[in-house]
């Protein structure tokens, strides 16, 4: 399995798009789009970060093929790192291969990620990353309708 990240496409928005409505990875992710099946709202969202000098944003591609995104955004020193990958290819490893790829080319320090506190799986992918957990809090997740418990990672060096 070869995972690369590459700049994205604007072929690869109807992809991301198709992902990012997956009801069981909207419900595991919580912190989503208000309403994430609104296309105008999804590609102005799309438009902003693509044409921000801030906002690192690549295509994870495996083997050719589009199975989500990976991000780096926000002020510096308090940046954030996000990633999505295609559900059907979850526990994998893509994420985590993913993520490291990312973090090689961003090399900002410090980095902090946030994660529901019951996805277990991101949190493993972020501490595989060297990422540890730094604060718990809560938050408002549009996928589950409600406050829930959110952890703050953070990678230091």
């Amino acid at each position: 399995m070869d995972v690369i990240l590459r700049e994205v496409h604007d072929s690869d928005l109807p992809v991301f798009f198709r992902q990012m409505n997956d009801p069981e990875a909207l419900r595991m992710a919580a912190f989503t789009a208000e309403d994430p099946a609104d296309w105008t709202a999804f590609a102005d969202h799309w438009r902003r970060i693509r044409s921000s000098s801030d906002i690192v944003v690549r295509t994870v591609l495996v083997d050719g093929d589009v199975l989500g995104s990976a991000s780096v955004y926000g002020s510096p020193g308090e940046r954030e790192v996000t990633y999505w990958i295609d559900r059907a290819y979850w526990g994998r490893g893509i994420a985590t291969a993913a993520l490291r790829a990312l973090l090689a080319q961003v090399d900002e320090r410090p980095l902090s990620a946030r994660t529901a506190a019951d996805n277990t799986a991101s949190r493993r992918v972020l501490e595989k990353c060297g990422f540890h957990v730094t604060a718990r809090t809560s938050g408002y997740a549009n996928a589950r309708g409600a406050e829930i418990p959110e952890l703050v990672l953070t990678l230091e060096a």
